[in-house]
């Protein structure tokens, strides 16, 4: 027929011969194993029966599953009831699949119950018509839980100082107006000063010593109606604080000891091919697998670039040194590095490229196709944990003058901020992708990528063009360039 494509398909797609899946509830789940008939060829059978969740209970039902030979089960994802019943069966050695609740919906029509949602999910996994969903390893899913606090706890602290501020503008003390950092060593020295009885403007203005407000607008701003009501709200948001920086600060420590001990699977790259070669004006060059763009040879790198060392990169053993590389990577800290690892995993098989990491994480927008019109959807949530970490490393990279800063500029020139902000996220998240995959550190390209790649012939013509347009002749740019 004319017009005919052929489409690739998913080749892992198989019938199971014997599957089960679970309808979780909070204290129980809806069980359904369909198996073969024993006696009549192309017949199956269906048996649908409640399990409480507790452990006990999943033990004996994972028991039963092993004795049935049932090769995968699946699981719908509900809150964290799914946990108790992912987690045990997994222990037993039966392959689990967990499920987003929205890819598994009943065909409209049906009756909607517990059981018949049970057999349906069963269903759809003997003929493999679900994505799995990614849970992480146990020794990840531990860092994860130490990751996900510290965040949690940093967003306490940081509510806990706002309401130190409210506290002081409830007293009509304007100390946050002329003080950058409120909690920063003099602005501290200050609200303890406040706890302690002091109420002289003068004398507090004279402990601001290092800020750059002046002596005059300290005393201003430190002049109010503090009284001793305030000071006992205050001093118990200030001990909140502190219990707060000590508990945040055990975490991190308790993480450094995790990623230490926390070894890495088999080095991936010699599976991978190789990107390809191309040749751009004349110059050969490698097509970058993070950024798409054309990488010149390595005698070409930029000054800044850490050369490799001779015999080749040291070959990272634990996950304190794929942080120490992530942390390379302009915009990306420690806890950042730790905290996207925790999100991700060590172990990039789960993801087979960069941008099935990125399409993980909601950082490719949605095509969608109806008759001729062609229009791109909404990127999605994804994992917020991850999304907003890659927010703040791109708004972070972005001010810098480096490849990333300087494509972040070009992007947000064309496209606007929101949409820059995304492109970058999704460019630093692939480069994480290739250093955790293959164990290599960050090559930084360098600024002035993109002019290194322009030819020069063309860049004159396109200056040329440009000035005629304005009306300046080359005597008077000659001259405005002497003049600069």
């Amino acid at each position: 027929m004319d017009g005919s494509v052929e489409v690739v398909v998913d080749d892992t797609e198989q019938i199971l011969e014997r599957v089960a899946a679970i309808d979780v509830a909070k204290a129980s789940g809806k069980v359904c194993v369909r198996v073969p008939h024993d006696t009549k060829e192309g017949k199956r059978v269906t048996r649908v029966f409640d399990v409480v969740a507790t452990v006990p209970a999943v033990e004996g039902l994972a028991n039963h599953l092993v004795c049935q030979g049932v090769e995968r089960v699946v699981l719908e994802s509900t809150a964290d009831y799914w946990r108790v019943f992912y987690y045990l069966l997994e222990e037993r050695g039966l392959q689990v699949w967990l499920v987003n609740a929205r890819d598994v919906k009943n065909v409209p029509g049906r009756p909607k119950t517990d059981k018949l949602d049970a057999v349906w999910l069963a269903k759809l996994n003997e003929r493999s018509m679900l994505r799995r969903s990614f849970v992480p390893p146990a020794d990840v899913r531990r860092l994860r839980d130490v990751t996900r606090m510290r965040v949690d706890l940093v967003a306490d602290r940081t509510r806990a100082k706002q309401r130190s501020e409210k506290v002081l503008e409830g007293a009509l003390i304007k100390l946050s107006s002329v003080v950058s950092d409120l909690f920063g060593v003099a602005g501290r020295r200050i609200l303890d000063a406040l706890v302690a009885g002091e109420r002289d403007p003068h004398r507090l203005a004279a402990l601001g010593t290092g800020l750059k407000a002046s002596p005059e607008k300290l005393t201003a701003a430190l002049t109010g109606r503090f009284s001793d009501h305030d000071a006992f709200l205050l001093k118990i948001y200030l001990e909140q604080v502190d219990t707060l920086d000590r508990q945040i600060a055990t975490l991190s420590a308790r993480l450094e000891e995790m990623t230490a001990a926390m070894p890495l699977p088999a080095r991936q790259s010699d599976t991978v091919e190789p990107a390809g070669v191309t040749v751009v004006d004349g110059v050969p060059g490698t097509v970058s697998t993070v950024t798409g763009e054309i990488i010149p040879p390595a005698a070409d790198a930029p000054a800044g670039a850490t050369p490799p060392p001779a015999g080749g990169p040291p070959v990272p053993r634990t996950a304190a040194d794929l942080v120490d590389l992530l942390d390379a990577i302009p915009g990306i800290g420690r806890d950042s590095a730790q905290l996207i690892l925790a999100e991700i995993g060590t172990d990039m098989s789960p993801f087979a490229t960069a941008g099935h990491l990125a399409s993980w994480a909601k950082l490719t927008s949605r095509t969608i196709q109806t008759g001729a019109s062609l229009r791109m959807g909404r990127t999605g949530r994804g994992n917020r944990y991850v999304r907003r970490t890659l927010g703040t490393a791109a708004v972070s990279a972005g001010r810098t003058n480096t490849f990333l800063g300087v494509r972040h500029r070009r992007l947000r020139a064309r496209r606007g901020g929101l949409k820059a902000l995304v492109a970058t996220s999704r460019s630093i998240l692939e480069i994480i992708w290739r250093i955790v995959h293959d164990q290599v550190p960050f090559r930084e390209l360098g600024a002035d990528y993109h002019t290194r790649q322009q030819d020069p012939a063309r860049r004159k013509r396109v200056l040329a063009r440009q000035m005629k347009n304005l009306g300046v002749s080359p005597e008077e740019a000659a001259s405005m360039l002497a003049a600069a």
